[in-house]
């Protein structure tokens, strides 16, 4: 029972870091091209972890985060 709790919680990370990485980057006015031109990530990885298909490492979240002028801390926390 907890190894299937915590893949779900694995799960929501994911979309949680993801919805926060859409909403931060719309928030900027920038679309997923002009971001992935920032942050030295594909399009295709991007759009994959917004909507919670990837599972990025903390020198991800931290190149996102740079690339999108917030703390890395920004990325992981509920709204």
């Amino acid at each position: 029972m907890a190894r299937k709790r915590q893949w779900f919680l694995a799960m929501d990370m994911r979309k949680l870091v993801g919805g926060n990485c859409a909403r931060i980057r719309k928030e900027r006015g920038l679309t997923q091209e002009q971001l992935s031109e920032l942050c030295g990530l594909s399009q295709q990885y991007l759009s994959d972890l917004e909507r919670g298909k990837r599972n990025p490492t903390i020198v991800t979240l931290y190149e996102i985060a740079q690339a999108l002028e917030v703390s890395h801390v920004d990325l992981v926390l509920p709204e």
